[in-house]
Formats: C-alpha cells, sequence, structure tokens
C-alpha cells in the first residue's frame, strides 16, 4: 500500500513516471512497486522509506537522504545518484546497471545480489558494505572506499579499482578476471580466508594490480 507521510507536500498523485519532485519530503513513505522512471527526486528526503520494487530507471536523486531506506528489488538502472547517502540502506536485489553512484555513502549497506553492471562508482564509500554474489562487472570504483567490504562470490570481471581502498575486504570466491587494482591498498584482503597480496591476486586470475610506481 502506497503512503505519504501527512507532513509531506507530496500527494500521491504526484507519485508518478518524470515527477517534479526534486527536495520532496517523504521520509518514511511507503512507495512499494511505484513506477518514478525517469522522476526528478534530487536532495529529496526518503530516510527510511520503503521503495521495495520500486521503478527507478532513468531517476534523478543526486544529493538525496536515502538513509536505512528499503531499496530491496528496486530498479535504478541508469540512475542518478551522485552524492545521495545510502548508509544502512537494503539494496539486496537490486539493478543498478549503467547508474551514476559517484560520490555516494554506502556504509553498511545491504547489496546482496544486487546488479552494478558498468555503473560508476568512483569515489563511493562502501566501507562495511555486504555485497556478497553482487554483479560488479564493467563497474568503475576508482578511489572508492571498501574497507571491511564482503564481496563473496561477486563478480568483478573487467572492474576498475583503481586507488581504491580495499583494506580488510573479503574477496573469497570472487571473479576477478580482468579486474584493475592498479595502486589499490589492499592491506589485510582476504581471499579463501587467507590474507592475500595483489601480486596472488594477479597469479590467481590474471588481474591487473600494481602497488607502485614502475
Amino acid at each position: 500500500m502506497v503512503d505519504v507521510p501527512p507532513q509531506s507536500s507530496v500527494s500521491i498523485d504526484d507519485i508518478k513516471p518524470q515527477a517534479g519532485l526534486t527536495g520532496a519530503e517523504l521520509t518514511g513513505a511507503d512507495l512499494t512497486g511505484m513506477d518514478l522512471t525517469g522522476a526528478y527526486i534530487d536532495d529529496g528526503a526518503l530516510e527510511g522509506a520503503t521503495l521495495t520494487g520500486t521503478t527507478l530507471d532513468g531517476a534523478s536523486l543526486s544529493n538525496a537522504d536515502l538513509y536505512y531506506a528499503d531499496l530491496s528489488g528496486a530498479d535504478l538502472t541508469g540512475a542518478d545518484l551522485t552524492g545521495a547517502d545510502l548508509s544502512g540502506a537494503v539494496l539486496a536485489g537490486a539493478d543498478l546497471s549503467e547508474s551514476v553512484v559517484t560520490l555516494v555513502d554506502l556504509t553498511r549497506a545491504d547489496l546482496t545480489g544486487a546488479t552494478l553492471a558498468g555503473a560508476n562508482l568512483n569515489n563511493a564509500t562502501l566501507t562495511d558494505a555486504e555485497l556478497t554474489d553482487a554483479d560488479l562487472s564493467g563497474a568503475t570504483l576508482r578511489k572508492a572506499d571498501l574497507s571491511n567490504v564482503t564481496l563473496r562470490g561477486a563478480d568483478l570481471t573487467d572492474c576498475d579499482l583503481t586507488n581504491a581502498t580495499l583494506v580488510g575486504a573479503d574477496l573469497t570466491d570472487a571473479d576477478l578476471r580482468g579486474a584493475d587494482f592498479t595502486f589499490a591498498d589492499m592491506t589485510n584482503t582476504k581471499r579463501d580466508g587467507e590474507t592475500v597480496s595483489p601480486s596472488a591476486l594477479e597469479d590467481a586470475d590474471a588481474v591487473t594490480s600494481k602497488t607502485s610506481d614502475d
């Protein structure tokens, strides 16, 4: 059931494709299964909102507050989430293919089984995030912070992790073929339960990995 908070100036009729909802107050709103394709929700307040199965294909959510929001199974294909706060959010099974997730805070977010193929996550913060079985193939994570992130069974093929921080990350059973770890900080990075070095990953998966200028 769609539920908009009483303090909001947004009505049910405003929740539609290409809607202009910039700065909208939707804290705690239930927008389950709604179609917000191409909507403009920049600077929107969606803290604790429920958007399970919601269609946000091509939507603009830059600088939106989605702290602890539930976006499990949501379609965020090609969405712009630049600078959004998604810390503690649930995005399990969500589709963020080709989305822009630069400078986004995903601290402690649950992205189990999420699809981020071809997404731009440059300078994103994913500290302590859960990305088990996530698809990050072809994604760009330059200078992203993945400290203590769980990437068990994740697909990182052709992923660009140049200058990324993976301190304490768990890469057990992850597919790293073609991944680029150039100048990445992989202190205490784990694979199959053991701490590994970038050179060991290169030998095992034919990834590109450098730790210093040559």
